[in-house]
């Protein structure tokens, strides 16, 4: 099965690449592997999550948030390789967490990202991560993910 075909099955449309808001590109390929640039909770050139966890946003709207993030960087991830069959692994990916200080629950938020890759990618979306709270994003964006992955050549 491919991995569009996967995303049908899930019911999981892929967004439109959402373009830089500052000096970047969102992707560098080198070696084999793809590198994301940091990807917020933007939908349709909308910031859809903004604010501080743990003040402004509920542990559910920042599990969101992060799904949408990881959208964002496989959006940005085909639009660079052509088609997400490419990826063969997730290898790592970083979430960071818009929150205030007392904030704890950086990785249950950062599940969001996690849990979506598995599903999409099953044994092979399996991957390292950081979960980082922070005291502010671009744009006030709740949170923001970036993404290593390996991809084949063909």
């Amino acid at each position: 099965m491919t991995i569009s075909e996967r995303l049908r099955e899930l019911n999981i449309t892929l967004p439109t690449a959402p373009t830089p808001v500052a000096a970047y590109v969102p992707v560098v390929t080198v070696d084999g592997f793809a590198y994301t640039a940091g990807q917020i909770p933007v939908e349709n050139g909308v910031l859809k999550y903004a604010g501080k966890l743990g003040k402004d946003l509920s542990d559910e709207d920042g599990y969101a948030s992060a799904q949408l993030c990881a959208l964002n960087c496989l959006a940005v991830i085909q639009a660079a390789l052509g088609s997400l069959d490419r990826i063969e692994r997730i290898v790592k990916i970083t979430v960071f967490v818009n929150s205030v200080p007392e904030f704890t629950k950086s990785p249950a938020i950062a599940n969001g990202a996690s849990e979506l890759l598995l599903k999409i990618f099953g044994e092979n979306g399996k991957h390292a991560r950081s979960a980082v709270g922070v005291s502010s994003l671009p744009l006030n964006a709740a949170t923001e993910v970036e993404m290593v992955v390996k991809v084949s050549s063909v």
